[in-house]
């Protein structure tokens, strides 16, 4: 297969994934499975062009923190932002100072993702008769914080569906809780790409290959402006749906890869 239709492939995926609550680590592990592996570097730089890209989705945001950041409702919402990123943060770095490493197999991906499909068709049954209309006070910004830890900690999770997932325990409507997911998760997952870059350029692996900057590239376009496309989709169906579908969706994803390694290792 040549390298530019894998990296065509890979930023599909990643564009489809990385937002959507299904788990964007799972979905590019099982596709490196028929696909060339990529750098660590590839994958941090698609994943950046995939959270970038949404930005344009919420301009009624941007334009209150910037021509109305004076505003009190402005300075709230984005210090909510900012109180999420930073327990996010704090947490992130010391579980980088304890040395966590993530799981490489994919058995315990395929829990987290089965557990999380079960969580999503379990609240939106929990919700039905209820017409959730909270704001996100500080108390919910904490407890995203504290849930994109969790996703960080059970890759397969997903950092969306986490949060989402508290979010609408805590009383949000499924559009609220999806904004401030995204709009906590840009940040998050910026800050964390750039200090992964930072050190992939200065200290890169023994014996790894130059970098291809112009497939780096090529990934990077093709993933933001695919999830462009999801996450205008999203926006605009939990309008009027419910996260069953994608509760259903990993249900079916996680059953289908454990029984695959069951098969594999029988």
């Amino acid at each position: 297969m040549h390298d530019w239709i894998a990296v065509i492939l890979l930023g599909i995926v990643e564009g489809l994934t990385e937002l959507l609550p299904i788990s964007s680590t799972a979905h590019l592990l099982i596709a490196e499975h028929w696909l060339p592996r990529q750098s660590d570097l590839f994958n941090i730089v698609i994943q950046s062009g995939a959270v970038i890209s949404v930005l344009p989705l919420f301009p009624e945001r941007l334009h209150q923190f910037v021509f109305q950041w004076r505003e009190k409702a402005a300075r709230d919402y984005a210090g909510k932002i900012l109180l999420a990123f930073v327990i996010t943060g704090i947490g992130g770095y010391a579980l980088d100072k304890a040395g966590f490493k993530l799981p490489e197999e994919l058995w315990p991906i395929a829990w987290a993702i089965l557990v999380g499909g079960i969580c999503f068709l379990l609240v939106e049954r929990w919700l039905r008769g209820r017409n959730p209309q909270g704001s996100v006070t500080w108390s919910i910004a904490a407890v995203v914080g504290l849930g994109q830890l969790i996703a960080a900690v059970f890759p397969g999770t997903s950092r969306s569906g986490a949060t989402i997932l508290l979010m609408l325990l805590l009383g949000l409507s499924r559009p609220a809780a999806t904004e401030f997911s995204f709009l906590v998760g840009i940040p998050t997952m910026l800050a964390a790409g750039a200090l992964k870059i930072f050190r992939s350029l200065h200290h890169p692996p023994a014996g790894a290959a130059p970098e291809n900057w112009d497939m780096v590239a090529l990934g990077f376009i093709v993933s933001a402006f695919v999830s462009f496309i999801a996450v205008r989709w999203l926006l605009r169906y939990i309008q009027t749906h419910t996260f069953n579908v994608f509760g259903w969706y990993r249900i079916a994803l996680g059953v289908g890869i454990l029984c695959l390694l069951f098969i594999g290792h029988g």
